[in-house]
C-alpha cells in the first residue's frame, strides 16, 4: 500500500516534527489537535522549525513555502477521514492514547494504517483498542524529529506483514532510516539508553561525582556528542519518567526504575530543558515559559 496522505495526532514537540518531515517529503498532511490554541502553537513550531532550516541554507525559501502549505491544522477528527496513515503523537499516557486510537478507528478508513509514536507502551496494548489490530503498529521518532535520522517500527502480535512493509517504506520515504523492532516496552533504543541514563541520575544522587564530571567523563571517554544527564534533560525528564514506569512495569528489573531524584524533580517542575530547569539551568528556555 502506497501512503499518499498523512494524518498526526498531536502537534507538541514530536507530532509537530512528524509533520514537518512528512510534508517536507512531498506529502500533505492533516495536523489535528484538541483546541485552537493549541493548533496555533504547532504552526507556529512548525514555522520556526522550517525558518531555521532557511537561515541555516538547508532549505530554500521556495522548498519552505511549499513544505507549509501541505499542512493543514484542524481540530476535528473527522478531518482524518481518506488518509493513508494516522500517526497518534498524544502524550505518553497509555489511557490517553487508546482512548485516541480507538475514535481514530472510527472515522479512518478501514486500509489507513494506524501507528503510534509511542516511546515505551507496548504497540499491543494500545492495538486492544483498534477493532482491526493488524493495521496498528509504533512508528517510533526520535527528537528533534527533522534532525534525528531513526524510526523503530514495531510490530506488535497482530501487526500484519502488509501494515509492517507500508510503515517501512513510509519512514524510508521521509528520508528516514527504518529498524524493525518486537513489541517489547522501550523496543532497542530506549532499553539500551535507559539503563545508562538511570545509572547516571544514581551517580549523581549519591554524590559520586558532580554533573559537569559524569558528562565530561561520556563525552570526552567515550565520545558521546553530549553526557547522560544533559541528555536527560534534553529529552525532558518527565518523558524519562514515564519511559522508566513503562519499562519497569513490564521487566521489573532494578536498572529500569526511576531514581527517588527524577521522581523529585518531576514533582517540582524540574523537567528540564523546556521546563528552564533539570540537572541544568536554561535561562532562555525559563523566559519562554514565563511569557
Amino acid at each position: 500500500m502506497d501512503i499518499e496522505r498523512v494524518a498526526v495526532l498531536g502537534g507538541g514537540l514530536m507530532g509537530s516534527g512528524i509533520a514537518e518531515v512528512t510534508a517536507a517529503a512531498g506529502l500533505p498532511v492533516v495536523l489535528r489537535e484538541v483546541s485552537d490554541a493549541a493548533a496555533e502553537a504547532a504552526r507556529e513550531r512548525i514555522e520556526k522549525s522550517v525558518a531555521r532550516a532557511v537561515s541555516a541554507g538547508k532549505r530554500s525559501r521556495e522548498e519552505a513555502d511549499a513544505l507549509l502549505d501541505r499542512i493543514a491544522y484542524t481540530t476535528r477528527l473527522e478531518d482524518v477521514a481518506g488518509v493513508d496513515l494516522v500517526i497518534e503523537a498524544v502524550p505518553e499516557d497509555a489511557g490517553l492514547k487508546s482512548a485516541v486510537l480507538a475514535e481514530t478507528a472510527k472515522v479512518a478508513g478501514p486500509e489507513a494504517v494506524i501507528a503510534s509514536n509511542t516511546s515505551s507502551i507496548p504497540i499491543a496494548q494500545l492495538a486492544a483498542s483498534v477493532p482491526e489490530p493488524a493495521r496498528v503498529c509504533g512508528l517510533h521518532f526520535f527528537s528533534p524529529v527533522p534532525v534525528m535520522p531513526l524510526v523503530e517500527v514495531v510490530v506488535a502480535l497482530d501487526t500484519s506483514e502488509e501494515t509492517t512493509a507500508t510503515a517501512k517504506a513510509f519512514a524510508e520515504r521521509i528520508g528516514k532510516t527504518a529498524i524493525e523492532t518486537k513489541d517489547r516496552s522501550g523496543f532497542i533504543v530506549n532499553m539500551l539508553l535507559v539503563p545508562y541514563l538511570m545509572a547516571a541520575v544514581r551517580m549523581y544522587e549519591e554524590g559520586f561525582a558532580t554533573r559537569e564530571d559524569i558528562d565530561t567523563g561520556m563525552r570526552l571517554g567515550c565520545g558521546h556528542p553530549m553526557g547522560p544527564l544533559t541528555l536527560c534533560d534534553f529529552i525532558g525528564l518527565d518523558v524519562l519518567y514515564n519511559v522508566c514506569d513503562s519499562l519497569y512495569e513490564e521487566f521489573k528489573r532494578d536498572e529500569y526504575a526511576p531514581p527517588p531524584l527524577l521522581k523529585r524533580m518531576v514533582a517540582s517542575g524540574r523537567l528540564g530543558r523546556k521546563s528552564g530547569r533539570g540537572f541544568y539551568e536554561y535561562a532562555d528556555e525559563r523566559e519562554k515559559a514565563a511569557a
